[in-house]
């Protein structure tokens, strides 16, 4: 399910193996996807760190204060993530790539109609 081709012959935007230019929205819309659940997991690891930063703080008010920064942080960097999947989107309509907004489609199969 998320194994993706290391080499150019599986992708159906490659020529006899080479990866062409018609392959740089297949790539995209891969990278994209990543990049998304990766910043979403060390959000919430972050969230959780805090959590615990919060609880151990033990009553000492820098500590706690240091612990509810790093949540508001992490809530800002969460509605950023947000954020940019609607621009994502936006790109998206206003280049005609649709595809790049096709994350359950992992495999490298053609963006270009």
């Amino acid at each position: 399910m998320f194994s993706m081709p290391l080499n150019g012959d599986e992708w159906e935007c490659a020529v006899e193996g080479v990866a062409t230019l018609s392959c740089i929205p297949d790539i995209l819309k891969v990278v994209i996807f990543w990049a998304l659940v990766f910043a979403g997991t060390v959000a919430l690891f972050l969230m959780i760190f805090a959590g615990i930063r919060f609880i151990n703080s033990g009553g000492d008010p820098k500590a706690a204060d240091t612990a509810r920064k790093t949540f508001t942080y992490t809530i800002l960097g969460l509605l950023v993530i947000i954020l940019s999947f609607f621009i994502l989107n936006l790109i998206s309509t206003i280049t005609n790539v649709p595809c790049i907004l096709k994350f359950g489609e992992l495999g490298f199969g053609s963006c270009v109609p």
